[in-house]
């Protein structure tokens, strides 16, 4: 963007640390897209995968579950990269804190992709369990970070504070149906429903502590005039 004051021309553009800020945050942006979209796609792909009755957490086992657990880990590598932009951009003040429930989170998520879930019906093993507990304990951290962040975003839009309270809450009710559930199918479509909406309002805040960070580090370059010519 180009302006003008007086006889000088400005551009405007961001501080270099804005510029880092933003594509921390910007990770937070699509974090949750790439991990709805590659289990659905790997969902439909995996023979015998039933959406209504399977955890997406089962795309984990067989030959091609090596696709989902690069998917965890990339996914919660992402959400730490995003914390670390929430950290950088709320240094203090109310939900400063909600980037270290975000780093949880994200290491959460790639220790559910080490631990690999069990089948339903076969019994329980170490990481099984391991894997249910790292879900269990991710989701309180990310439910947790979303009452922080609600703090935060009264400031400028009470919806969006009410909105991230919501979306904890339903994220820990939607696990704790889950894991009560046993297979139950509307137990099931219920808790996905919930990841989906918990990752698109995590997508969200991204976006908006994304223009906020644009628009605090935003400085003004001065443009060298075009030489003029005379004959």
């Amino acid at each position: 963007m180009f302006s003008s004051q007086g006889s000088a021309a400005v551009r405007y553009d961001c501080t270099p640390e804005a510029r880092v800020t933003k594509s921390l945050l910007g990770y937070g942006v699509i974090a949750g897209p790439f991990y709805v979209v590659a289990s659905v796609v790997q969902g439909f792909l995996t023979p015998g995968f039933d959406f209504a009755r399977d955890s997406w957490s089962l795309l984990s086992l067989g030959a091609a579950g090596w696709v989902h657990v690069v998917v965890f880990i990339l996914t919660g590598l992402m959400v730490i990269a995003a914390a670390i932009g929430v950290h950088r951009h709320i240094a203090e003040g109310k939900g400063a804190t909600a980037w270290v429930y975000l780093v949880v989170y994200g290491v959460l998520l790639v220790a559910a992709g080490v631990f690999f879930p069990d089948r339903p019906g076969n019994g329980f093993t170490v990481h099984g369990m391991l894997h249910l507990l790292v879900g269990g304990v991710g989701f309180v951290a990310f439910a947790v970070a979303a009452f922080l962040l609600a703090r935060r975003l009264a400031r400028t839009s009470r919806t969006w504070a009410v909105l991230s309270v919501v979306a904890g809450i339903l994220l820990l009710v939607g696990f704790v149906a889950i894991a009560a559930g046993g297979g139950n199918v509307a137990a099931n479509v219920a808790f996905t429903v919930v990841v989906i909406l918990a990752w698109a309002w995590f997508s969200w805040v991204s976006v908006i502590f994304y223009r906020e960070a644009a628009l605090e580090g935003r400085i003004e370059v001065p443009v060298a005039a075009a030489p003029t010519t005379t004959r």
